[in-house]
């Protein structure tokens, strides 16, 4: 099981921002920007174009809700939607807030959030979603 199964099934702690039975959506532990939100289908599959079609456009449609979600508790220009997915073997959505392209760029450093800061930032996705 990796790692981001086991943040889905609850043994790794997460701030959780929304979830079904088939995805789970979490901050990301090192944002670019408050809301920076990681999108994740249960199932493991590492790439997000080995998944078929219909589970592929369901994520699709969980993804862009959880995107609705931010870009109402953080209003912003528009939620990028990145997948990069080299760094840890399970597919995966970055849904970032952003005011402008440079919101995005992951070479920039990340914010150092609090906990208490985190759970913050995750009840509002949630209250949203």
């Amino acid at each position: 099981m990796d790692i981001f199964s086991k943040i889905a099934a609850g043994e790794i702690p997460s701030y959780k921002c929304a979830e079904n039975d088939e995805f789970y959506a979490f901050l990301d532990i090192n944002p670019l920007v408050k809301g920076h939100t990681l999108v994740i289908p249960r199932r493991e599959v590492d790439y997000i174009f080995d998944m078929q079609d219909d589970e592929l456009a369901r994520y699709q449609v969980f993804a862009k809700r959880v995107a609705l979600a931010i870009k109402k508790a953080f209003p912003c220009r528009k939620v990028a939607q990145v997948v990069l997915g080299l760094e840890v073997p399970h597919a995966h959505i970055h849904l970032i807030p952003m005011q402008s392209e440079a919101d995005v760029d992951f070479r920039r450093e990340k914010l150092q959030l609090s906990a208490e800061e985190m759970q913050q930032i995750a009840n509002k996705i949630l209250q949203e979603f």
